[in-house]
């Protein structure tokens, strides 16, 4: 663990420990977006270590003992509620959370005790580490939410030493799914633009609702077909990575689609194009769920 390359604004004590804060503001985030992921993570932050590592082995089986052991210092940008941290702190040296949100202290309740983590309330372009001081960076469903996803990339990948790895995980666009889910993509962004603004309170209801009237029965479908004998074909239908999650998942996921201002969509191709711009060699881009998630090897 290095120290802070500045001194911060404050200290405030969460359950667990106390948290640095830095800025929490910049030219590349959004405020409301910010404020809406905290009271979003502070709603929904009692994942279970059964589901952490569930979803954790999907997200991270690009990640070999090579790339991320116990001699690897970590940044998790984004880092929510602190969930994908959980994951990765047996298997990494020491791990820096990074949140600009209230979720920071959802993260401090889910890492309780847990030595190896140290919390800090940040924005990525107030990160308050020197450049090129980690081995491994992540930031796992966040770069899409703000509002130069290509900038914030480049400015998380400064922070990760020449030859070390950055992974990330970007929303796809949906570009080899059929004429079926795009429709229905297309349908709830419509929905989407006018659920994201309500008060918190009634969007994380209505989501609730369209997780019961919409995603249950396709997820229900999805497995039934799984059931019979049809995997394949069952995976690529609509809804198909939630087979295997729990109503929890399916609610938070609901809200994290719906309740939020601001998202890009990317393809393989220009989720390629951006990391190799950031400075990346040797991305490989999963082929697996979730779509899209990748890694990719600082040059130097």
């Amino acid at each position: 663990m290095v120290s802070y390359k500045q001194e911060p604004l404050t200290t405030v004590a969460g359950k667990n420990r106390e948290i640095a804060v830095f800025t929490t503001e910049g030219e590349n985030i959004d405020s409301e977006v910010v404020k809406s992921f905290g009271e979003e993570w502070l709603k929904f932050q009692h994942f279970s270590d059964e589901m952490i590592v569930r979803c954790g082995e999907e997200y991270f089986d690009l990640v070999s003992e090579d790339i991320l052991n116990k001699q690897s210092y970590v940044l998790d940008i984004g880092c929510g509620t602190g969930r994908w941290t959980k994951y990765l702190t047996g298997r990494a040296g020491f791990i820096e959370a990074v949140d600009p949100s209230n979720s920071i202290f959802a993260a401090d309740n889910l890492l309780e005790n847990i030595p190896n983590v140290r919390l800090t309330k940040a924005a990525i372009e107030s990160i308050p580490f020197n450049d090129e001081t980690f081995d491994f960076v992540m930031s796992v469903g966040v770069l899409h939410h703000t509002p130069n996803p290509a900038k914030a990339m480049i400015d998380c990948v400064k922070k990760v030493k020449k030859g070390g790895y950055f992974y990330c995980y970007l929303y796809h666009n949906l570009e080899s799914k059929n004429w079926f889910s795009k429709a229905l993509f297309w349908s709830g962004e419509l929905v989407r633009k006018v659920v994201c603004r309500l008060p918190m309170r009634t969007k994380a209801s209505v989501c609730d609702v369209i997780a019961v009237i919409v995603y249950l029965p396709l997820i229900v479908w999805v497995r039934f077909l799984i059931l019979l004998g049809f995997k394949k074909t069952a995976l690529k239908m609509p809804l198909g990575a939630y087979h295997n999650k729990s109503f929890f998942i399916i609610r938070n996921d609901s809200l994290d689609k719906f309740g939020t201002r601001l998202e890009h969509r990317y393809s393989k191709e220009d989720i390629l194009t951006m990391m190799q711009q950031a400075g990346l060699t040797d991305v490989r881009i999963s082929d697996g769920i979730p779509y899209y998630h990748a890694i990719g090897r600082k040059a130097g």
